[in-house]
């Protein structure tokens, strides 16, 4: 049997929106930044196409959506360290959630696993807005797992 190299990640990304299955999937990147020893960065993308609706919009909306996004990954933030993550970063963006965690950022931040959880959208959803998990898993250029259930979480 021939020699098998095993995958070591130096940067994961793991993208937190609020869902229950990126909680789950955050405790599995946890595991996985731990056994790595890597670097965890920790996203919120606030998706733009939420203002597009509002016709008054004066930044008020998005300054409130800023303070919430920090608040959330602070706690993620204090999770992982309390975990034993060494090394963790946070970073909050606005714009596609899409482009950003497919590409933008992992090119950016040098990411080789992209960590996120499975969409909770039915089948018309995803015909008419598409997952986040479908496009990311399409045009990431880094590994990406999919977590779907916390059967394996201690």
């Amino acid at each position: 049997m021939s020699e098998v190299e095993v995958q070591e990640y130096q940067t994961i990304l793991i993208a937190i929106d609020g869902s229950n299955e990126s909680d789950v999937a955050f405790k599995k990147a946890l595991n996985v930044a731990k056994r790595n020893h890597a670097t965890l960065i920790i996203t919120h993308i606030v998706d733009t196409r939420a203002f597009q609706s509002i016709n008054s919009f004066d930044g008020t909306l998005a300054d409130e959506a800023n303070q919430t996004a920090n608040r959330i990954l602070d706690e993620h933030v204090t999770k992982a360290t309390a975990f034993g993550i060494d090394n963790v970063k946070k970073i909050v963006e606005f714009g596609s959630p899409k482009l950003l965690i497919a590409s933008q950022i992992p090119k950016k931040e040098n990411v080789d696993l992209i960590m996120l959880g499975a969409t909770g959208l039915n089948t018309i959803e995803r015909l008419l807005i598409g997952s986040v998990s479908e496009y990311v898993i399409r045009h990431a250029t880094c590994d990406v797992l999919i977590v779907k259930n916390d059967s394996t979480i201690d």
